[in-house]
This record gives structure tokens, C-alpha cells and sequence, in this order.
């Protein structure tokens, strides 16, 4: 599996190179924009499949995701279980569950397209578990937290990858003067 999904993370140019800002403010070689994987509805299927085997063992009742990252990994992986998916968006900068109502007492699975931080799936996580449901698991296709996420246990992942990440003052490419490009759903570099 992991084979397969290096070849199409591969073939629709979601592994990049080059100099990069996370969301985090850490700089890296490599970023995973998983956007371009789930594009293509025959990849996304395949990932979310996957993903389903992985949390299955949690047995959600429901799947959820931040938008926007998570909107498609997440849809995939609810349907390959037959559950409900909702999702959390920004509100005035906060993480609100808006278009649908809390899924009180239910057994929610947080799902990612990539896991650096943790901090968007830990937000849903909390937002839903405050409103009564209770937060069994995170999953994501690429974890890249190195164990070091802010989620309460690891995620499950499809590929667990450990790229080099520099502050911005110690960045080997901000040194050779290799422009800085902020990928992702937060373009802005401030």
C-alpha cells in the first residue's frame, strides 16, 4: 500500500521540493500538498480506503475534518466506512462546527490530509468533544509530526514521513538565499 501511494503522491506532483514556510512557521525541503493527490477522485478513493482499514478499530460513528485540507480525505474515508462526515471551518479565526449540529454522544474520528502540528485536528477534536461527542482517534494520509504532534495520541497514518524542518533564523535554505514559497490552504507569509 505504501508503495502505491508513494507512486501517485508521485504522479500528481504532491511531494514537492524546494524551500518551504509551514503553517507551523518552520521551514523544510519538502512538502507534502496533498490537494494535488485528491484531485483525482481514483487516488482520494484509494487513500480513503486505507485510511478506513487503519481507524476502523476506533469504530466511528462519524468522521470528521478542518476544512479545507481535510474536506475530501475525509468525505472518502466516511464512505468507505458507510458513516456520516462532517466538518469544522474558521470562524473569526476559531474552529466552530457550523453547517451541521454536534454529533453529541457519538464516537468521531478526526481525519487530515497531513499531520505536521496537529493543531487544525486537535482544534476539531476539542471543538467536538466540548459539544458531547467523544473523540476516539485522528487519522491522516501523511503524518510528518516526527511523534511530535500536539494530539493527545499519534495519528494513524498512510505514510509517516521525517523531513528536515529548520526555525526560520537556523534555515540552510534561507542562508544559499533559495526563495521561501508558503504552499498549502494559509498562502500568506507574514
Amino acid at each position: 500500500m505504501l508503495e502505491q501511494l508513494k507512486e501517485m503522491m508521485k504522479e500528481s506532483g504532491a511531494h514537492l521540493e524546494g524551500h518551504f514556510l509551514l503553517t507551523s512557521g518552520n521551514h523544510s525541503s519538502d512538502y507534502m500538498q496533498c490537494a494535488l493527490l485528491l484531485r483525482f477522485p481514483r487516488y482520494a478513493a484509494f487513500a480513503g480506503e486505507a485510511l478506513a482499514e487503519k481507524i476502523a478499530k476506533y469504530s466511528p460513528d462519524i468522521i470528521a475534518s478542518p476544512a479545507l485540507g481535510g474536506l475530501i480525505i475525509g468525505h472518502e474515508t466516511a464512505k468507505a466506512l458507510d458513516v456520516p462526515f462532517i466538518f469544522c471551518e474558521r470562524q473569526d479565526g476559531a474552529m466552530t462546527l457550523r453547517r451541521f449540529p454536534f454529533p453529541e454522544g457519538k464516537r468521531v474520528v478526526v481525519i487530515e490530509d497531513v499531520v505536521t502540528t496537529g493543531v487544525s485536528s486537535g482544534e476539531v477534536g476539542a471543538v467536538l468533544a466540548a459539544g458531547g461527542a467523544e473523540w476516539v482517534g485522528t487519522g491522516a494520509v501523511i503524518d510528518r509530526s516526527g511523534g511530535k504532534s500536539s494530539l493527545p495520541s499519534a495519528p494513524e497514518s498512510l505514510w509517516k514521513v521525517d523531513f528536515p524542518l529548520w526555525k526560520p533564523g537556523e534555515c540552510p535554505l534561507c542562508a544559499r538565499g533559495i526563495p521561501l514559497v508558503k504552499p498549502g490552504s494559509r498562502p500568506k507569509i507574514s
